[in-house]
C-alpha cells in the first residue's frame, strides 16, 4: 500500500466500509531457523530481533527464509569496505516487507500492543519553555 503511514485504529474515523478479508490456515507451529553463524553482527541482531517481534507469529515458513535471504544479503553488504546504497535500498524494502518497522505494520493495519498497554487517547502533555531553556 502506497502512500502515507495510516492512522491506528483507535484515530480513525472510517465513513466507507473496509474490504473483506480472506483468511486461510497457515502452518500449525511455525519455528524460526537458526540464525546463521557467519553473519555480520549486524545481521544477527536484525534476525534475532525478529524472533522476538510480536508480528512473528504472522510468519509462515516462507517468511522466515525470505528473512535469512535478507539478514544474508545485510551481512554480505556490511562487510564490503563502501556498502551500496542501491544495495542497502533493496535490503530496506525486503525488511519493509516483512513489517518490521510501524510505519510498515500500519500499512497493512497490524498493530502491535504491549502487555498493560490501553489508550484511550491522545495524551496531552504540557511543556513549560522556561523549564526546558531556564
Amino acid at each position: 500500500m502506497r502512500g502515507p503511514v495510516p492512522k491506528r485504529s483507535d484515530q480513525r474515523v472510517r465513513r466507507n466500509v473496509t474490504p473483506e478479508v480472506t483468511r486461510i490456515a497457515g502452518a500449525a507451529q511455525v519455528r524460526p531457523p537458526a540464525e546463521d553463524r557467519s553473519w555480520h553482527i549486524a545481521a544477527k541482531r536484525w534476525y534475532r530481533s525478529l524472533r522476538h517481534s510480536g508480528q512473528a507469529i504472522f510468519y509462515e515458513p516462507s517468511d522466515w527464509a525470505h528473512a535469512q535471504l535478507c539478514a544474508t544479503l545485510l551481512s554480505d553488504e556490511m562487510r564490503r569496505e563502501k556498502p551500496r546504497a542501491g544495495m542497502i535500498s533493496q535490503i530496506l524494502s525486503m525488511m519493509t516487507d516483512l513489517l518490521t518497522t510501524e510505519g510498515a505494520r500500519r500499512r497493512v493495519r497490524v498493530e502491535l500492543e504491549r502487555a498493560g498497554q490501553h489508550d484511550d487517547g491522545a495524551e496531552v502533555v504540557t511543556i513549560a519553555p522556561e523549564a526546558i531553556y531556564g
